[in-house]
């Protein structure tokens, strides 16, 4: 295990909410990486000059669904959006989405870099290194209030943290490349197999070590916590807490959230 990472810290003291210095309890905090690109996601007759996190759905920009999202959560101390430098989507938000969150320019060149200046600029707004961080994916914009609460209720007993997470429904195939076409390789056993989802909930202190550690090679939060030994909880997420990638995902994004919509109206 890294020597940089914080000391272990006591289960019966998280168990009560309390910060392990048996100081004032722990508070949750949201970050929101915002500064990818996601060229994957262009679809036909959206503006490809405009990352996919700005691309409308259902009427909105996709990360003010996100947003609304956590804002639902009235456990949260607070939410901070990290954009790159120059990025001035925000500004132009008219008086009719008026802001709960924080944006701060702290994009970096990969995930983790951003993920990093966002704890930074959490550090500096008052948060703990034995505070609660959910990262979540501005891309990931079919989360619920539920699903949040269902994280925070399940990880802020343990001494590790964890993640929402989707049991692998599909037959897996591992694929290799054949005449310049992908062909089967092999079928993998789909038994104990999850998809990652975000939020992922760790203490402040011991993500940004972890982070700091593994570097430009943690693809999320859990693969760095996981680097130095841990095993953070999975928590059941959704089917419907996809990432919207591809531009198909558009449409079934907009049809989801105008479902709800019409549930929550009628």
């Amino acid at each position: 295990m890294n020597d940089s990472l914080p000391p272990p810290i006591d289960p019966s003291a998280i168990a009560a909410n309390r910060a392990p210095s048996g100081g004032a309890p722990a508070r949750l905090w949201a970050f929101v990486p915002c500064a990818g690109v996601g060229q994957r996601a262009i679809a036909a007759g959206q503006r490809a000059d405009l990352p996919k996190q700005y691309q409308p759905v259902a009427g909105r920009p996709l990360v003010l669904h996100t947003l609304a999202a956590l804002a639902g959560v009235a456990r949260l101390s607070g939410t901070l959006v990290g954009v790159s430098a120059g990025d001035r989507f925000f500004e132009t938000l008219e008086p009719a989405h008026p802001p709960t969150w924080r944006v701060a320019a702290c994009g970096g060149a990969t995930r983790a870099d951003t993920v990093l200046g966002g704890l930074a600029c959490l550090c500096d707004a008052g948060a703990a290194d034995t505070d609660w961080v959910l990262v979540h994916d501005a891309a990931r914009c079919l989360l619920t209030p539920a699903m949040v609460d269902r994280l925070i209720d399940a990880c802020q007993g343990d001494p590790v943290g964890g993640l929402l997470a989707h049991q692998l429904p599909d037959t897996l195939k591992s694929a290799q490349v054949v005449g310049g076409v992908a062909r089967v390789a092999a079928t993998l056993p789909r038994a104990g197999k999850w998809l990652a989802q975000t939020p992922q909930m760790f203490r402040l202190g011991s993500l940004r070590a972890a982070l700091q550690a593994m570097g430009a090679a943690a693809t999320d939060e859990a693969s760095a916590i996981e680097a130095q030994g841990l095993q953070p909880l999975l928590v059941a997420g959704s089917a419907q807490n996809f990432k919207v990638t591809y531009p198909e995902d558009f449409a079934l994004a907009a049809a989801v959230i105008e479902s709800r919509e019409r549930a929550y109206t009628g």
